[in-house]
């Protein structure tokens, strides 16, 4: 839902907004890491990014949509959508999505003392976006800090060392919950707890070794 939404907006979210100088700074991002990408990647290659306003508009929307179908975890691109679907969360064209054992676990964790933090590959304001306007009503309270991308890649110990120094927790004291093992591993690495949510679907046993919680009544 989110991802469609913020495709189909793309060009005239940038029409729109082309004075606002945090648009323009997603813009430059985005340019910056079109420059960057390796002359000797396999194709297909990035389309062509061109100067003057309104090719460089169009410009970007080609490269948004190009990293969207890969995938790819750019910070100029889950900026530029997590504004978009605050524009959508304005307008009420949408709710945030949450599980339906969330809420009840987050004032569960919260009545225990415990501190609850997202570490996503969506923006800090889309996080906050999202949380704010779930299917389940405003659930900020609940949440202490926000980290993205900005932090660091979700695969790399660093980011999780960071995010512990932010949170002026020692990683041992920290349990992170992913459903992607690659990340659980560089957390471990930091020296976090870690467990694997496996929400659909079988799984016997995580890929690297990590505890499997089906749902958050179980942490």
């Amino acid at each position: 839902m989110l991802f469609p939404y913020a495709r189909a907006r793309v060009r005239a979210f940038l029409e729109r907004h082309a004075a606002d100088p945090e648009v323009r700074a997603d813009v430059a991002r985005l340019k910056a890491e079109h420059a960057a990408e390796p002359d000797h990647a396999p194709p297909p290659r990035p389309p062509p990014w061109q100067e003057s306003r309104e090719i460089e508009i169009a410009s970007a929307e080609a490269y948004v949509h190009w990293l969207m179908d890969r995938d790819r975890k750019s910070t100029g691109l889950k900026s530029l959508q997590g504004r978009i679907w605050e524009a959508g969360y304005r307008a009420g064209d949408f709710r945030g999505p949450v599980y339906p054992d969330v809420p009840a676990a987050l004032a569960r964790w919260r009545g225990q003392g415990r501190d609850v933090a997202i570490f996503s590959s969506g923006s800090v304001q889309a996080q906050r976006w999202l949380f704010a306007n779930s299917t389940a009503g405003d659930l900020t309270p609940f949440i202490r800090a926000y980290f993205d991308t900005t932090t660091g890649p979700k695969t790399e110990a660093r980011s999780y060392e960071r995010i512990a120094a932010a949170l002026e927790r020692s990683p041992s004291e920290i349990l992170f919950l992913s459903d992607v093992s690659a990340e659980l591993d560089a957390a471990r690495l930091a020296g976090m707890r870690t467990a694997l949510c496996v929400r659909t679907g079988e799984a016997a046993e995580s890929p690297g070794g990590h505890p499997i919680v089906r749902t958050f009544d179980e942490v």
